[in-house]
């Protein structure tokens, strides 16, 4: 009880710092907008709760959208942030982006295909090699909020990572990032086949290279990305030693194509200005919606013919043999998978394809009935027309 009652006292002391940084910011002529914090202010002035994420600096252009009552018509310069208050360990979770790592499933592709799944050891490889991936890939994710953490301060949900907020300091994640692919290296050299290791080596040079120059380059900066994700369904093949059919690397390709201009369209549906989308990734301000919906009608569209391609592939010996060009009867559920995912991303209804594929419920169910729908296809083997 004595420890609570003289904690008050400390908590109330820094609420009061943290208030009067609000308000001296507010006085020096900028306002509060935003609703993203999970901490609530008391401001003085108003008494009214803020979650205060973005400040407004005092002579700039409009931004007529804001509801804040300290609201001027003004556009983003940069974020000035109060503390937001998360566990400093965590704050070192949230670096390593573990929702992307649903990304790296691509690597158990092979593992499906390849009439696999039964054989404990090519199981225990493919987990291996996809703990090998989410490691080398949360090292990248560091690196590219280490060179960007000033971009990510003029994004509206970006300028809380971290780096940004300065939650992390440089010299904690640059440890953090060394340690990641110290692990992945080990991992790679001692339990996985060297021509896995060959392909992660060549994913960490690509990946650092789209940070460094890449990202910076209209549709190249999507094109690598997409070469990301074959290199990890290749990955994947050479975990568990499996030939990969090129349709389905080119399917593979094109669907991340396809996901890779609708995470562009977030982006640019997110930022309100040509200022703050050339702040932020300079090739948004090239990348038109219209230009946009042309790119990801037609990389959905060669995704579909592709995926339709692979399931007639005659040349590439599969384990399934004829079996597996049933897969076609699924196709009524790619198509309703793509073309969802492109009605989402046109009305806005999400921050990125991460956050759709595991928030959107019909998508994600379409996503579950797919793959059940190949498991009864092609392991189960059940008889069809």
């Amino acid at each position: 009880m004595n420890g609570a009652t003289q904690a008050r006292p400390a908590r109330a002391e820094s609420q009061g710092r943290s208030n009067a940084m609000c308000v001296a910011a507010v006085r020096e002529g900028a306002f509060w907008e935003g609703y993203g914090s999970p901490v609530v202010h008391m401001l003085p002035a108003t008494r009214q709760p803020f979650r205060p994420t973005r400040v407004f600096p005092a002579a700039t252009s409009s931004r007529p959208d804001s509801k804040s009552p300290h609201s001027r018509s003004l556009a983003l310069l940069h974020p000035v942030r109060c503390p937001l208050h998360y566990p400093v360990m965590w704050n070192y979770v949230r670096l390593l982006r573990p929702a992307d790592w649903i990304k790296n499933v691509f690597v158990f592709a092979a593992l499906a295909f390849g009439d696999r799944l039964g054989d404990a050891e090519d199981v225990w490889l493919s987990v291996l090699a996809f703990v090998a991936f989410c490691l080398t890939a949360s090292a990248g994710y560091v690196f590219n909020d280490m060179v960007d953490y000033k971009r990510d301060r003029r994004h509206p949900v970006k300028m809380n990572r971290p780096l940004a907020s300065g939650a992390v300091g440089f010299p904690g994640a640059g440890a953090l990032a060394t340690a990641l692919l110290i692990a992945a290296a080990l991992l790679s050299v001692t339990q996985l086949p060297y021509r896995f290791g060959l392909t992660l080596t060549f994913y960490l040079l690509l990946t650092t290279s789209y940070t460094l120059f890449f990202k910076r380059r209209m549709i190249l900066d999507v094109l690598v990305i997409a070469i990301l994700f074959v290199l990890r369904a290749l990955g994947g093949a050479y975990a568990i030693d499996v030939p990969v059919s090129p349709w389905l690397l080119i399917c593979t390709f094109m669907l991340c194509m396809f996901l890779g201009f609708g995470k562009r369209r977030c982006e640019i549906e997110m930022l309100v200005n040509d200022e703050d989308l050339r702040g932020h990734r300079p090739t948004l301000v090239r990348y038109t919606p219209e230009l946009l919906t042309h790119l990801l009608s037609t990389s959905g569209g060669i995704a579909i013919v592709t995926f339709l391609l692979y399931t007639q592939d005659m040349d590439t010996p599969s384990p399934f043999g004829d079996q597996k060009h049933t897969l076609v009867y699924t196709l009524p559920l790619v198509v309703y998978g793509v073309f969802r995912f492109a009605m989402l991303i046109g009305l806005g209804k999400a921050t990125g394809p991460t956050q759709l594929i595991v928030k959107d419920r019909p998508f994600l169910m379409t996503v579950v009935l797919w793959g059940l729908a190949v498991i009864g296809l092609l392991y189960l083997e059940i008889p069809l027309p």
